[in-house]
């Protein structure tokens, strides 16, 4: 959950962690749309956000990449309101607008005056049911999609070892497709597939409408009804996405590229997400990611970079907003002669001396300060609370989830970070990925040497 929280730089302060969250009211349409109210009257602004719980995990198998290709088409018109005209609008009234696809999730905003906040409601409840596609707009669109792809992901190696390593983590679990889909998956994708999915699984009782800021619930839920009330139901089903079985055999992967400026190391774990955890074990793995790998006072970052001089950076991430089992990662650069393989083995003696011996009051104590802060800190912008507050329901939480975290934060043990170290962080349920540099050779460049068939 943390993962999604923006950063709080400021010192923290034990009162704030007793602070009560905002008021978030709660109701629903007739039709199943789900509604959040999170006031925030400290200016006259509004964030206005609609969630869809579909994302690139929810795809049928061929069709990767649609979810993100559907969320650009988004853009392109209804009847009501030809192509244009909504993003149009929203910068004639000094607003800002996006939109961004995960693996669990896609979601549409806008920031504008609390004035304006009747006009995107109408627009986005249009847009709901309403899209209006052509082989003159999708085509020309799959291809942006393709250039998106070819820009981020194949002509970075990291990004082309971040998706290799994620892929080979999941063996079963959809999660091992990227969320921009394979290349020759997105090249077969049409209108009659975008349209497809749209009409399965964008309407209002597959979505969650968040409006954050300046408003009275009242009134949002007026405007709520005028405008997404009209909208009709589908038929979406429920999830039912194949599960990962146990992992039980470290992998590796290793691509290797005359472009790479840095070498690098990533390990990821298989773990459980704050939705599928056992009870603590996910604030656990929180606080045991933030002692291991989050920042200059953590362990690896102490004992590779400072101490031992072996790393030019290192840290580690736990993925708890997912809806199906997770990542842990840990990661570290290595110093100019420093081998990846020498560098592994000192990643490891870092995570078993944590498994053998434990953390400290010291360590513990500033970890959780650290985390809760951060959750404290992000109430003070509006559009992280609707960020918030969206991806924990689209990941199968809760409000009442989102406003315990930081008191769950504060229970954990150090004996319950031990236990998830050693329970978790276990080469059977890794993979290991190498990022090497070489010398450029003709027709060689940015072919992968994997260990394991990397899919890429």
């Amino acid at each position: 959950m943390v993962a999604i929280l923006a950063a709080g730089a400021a010192a923290f302060s034990p009162r704030l962690a007793d602070a009560a969250g905002p008021e978030v009211t709660e109701f629903k349409l007739a039709n199943g749309l789900q509604v959040m109210v999170i006031p925030d009257h400290r200016t006259p602004v509004v964030t206005h956000m609609v969630w869809y719980k579909v994302g690139s995990a929810d795809e049928q198998p061929g069709k990767s990449g649609i979810a993100h290709f559907l969320e650009h088409l988004m853009f392109k018109g209804t009847d009501a309101h030809p192509q244009g005209q909504f993003s149009a609008e929203v910068a004639r009234l000094g607003g800002q607008e996006n939109a961004f696809t995960s693996q669990d999730y896609t979601a549409y905003f806008q920031r504008v005056a609390k004035e304006h906040l009747e006009t995107v409601m109408g627009f986005e409840a249009d847009r709901m049911r309403g899209l209006k596609l052509s082989d003159e707009v999708v085509l020309p669109e799959r291809d942006v999609v393709l250039e998106e792809r070819r820009m981020r992901t194949d002509n970075d190696p990291g990004a082309r070892l971040s998706e290799v390593l994620q892929a080979t983590t999941y063996v079963n679990h959809p999660y091992q497709h990227p969320i921009i889909g394979w290349e020759h998956e997105i090249k077969g994708l049409n209108r009659e597939d975008a349209l497809a999915f749209y009409r399965r699984f964008y309407a209002p009782n597959n979505a969650l409408l968040v409006v954050a800021g300046d408003v009275d619930p009242a009134e949002v839920k007026a405007l709520a009804e005028k405008t997404y009330g009209k909208v009709a139901q589908a038929d979406t089903p429920p999830r039912n996405r194949p599960q990962e079985p146990e992992p039980r055999a470290h992998r590796r992967v290793s691509l290797a590229d005359p472009r790479v400026a840095q070498p690098s190391l990533q390990r990821s774990y298989l773990v459980p997400s704050a939705r599928t955890a056992a009870p603590g074990d996910a604030e656990a793995l929180e606080v045991l990611s933030h002692i291991l790998g989050g920042g200059q006072t953590s362990r690896m970052y102490r004992t590779l970079v400072a101490e031992k001089g072996l790393a030019a950076g290192a840290g580690s991430w736990y993925q708890g907003t997912a809806y199906d089992a997770t990542r842990f990662v840990a990661y570290a650069s290595p110093r100019p002669g420093v081998s990846l393989e020498t560098l592994e083995a000192a990643v490891d003696a870092v995570v078993a001396e944590l498994q053998e011996k434990g953390v400290d009051d010291l360590e513990l104590a500033r970890a959780k300060t650290r985390l809760i802060a951060d959750t404290i800190y992000a109430q003070d912008n509006q559009a992280t609370l609707a960020r918030i507050y969206g991806a924990s329901w689209a990941t199968g939480l809760s409000a009442k989830d989102v406003r315990e975290w930081p008191e769950r934060l504060k229970a954990v043990t150090a004996d319950q970070v031990r236990d998830v170290a050693r329970r978790y962080l276990v080469t059977d349920r890794a993979v290991t990925g190498y990022l090497k540099q070489t010398e450029p050779k003709a027709g060689d460049a940015g072919k992968a040497d994997g260990k394991k068939d990397n899919r890429s």
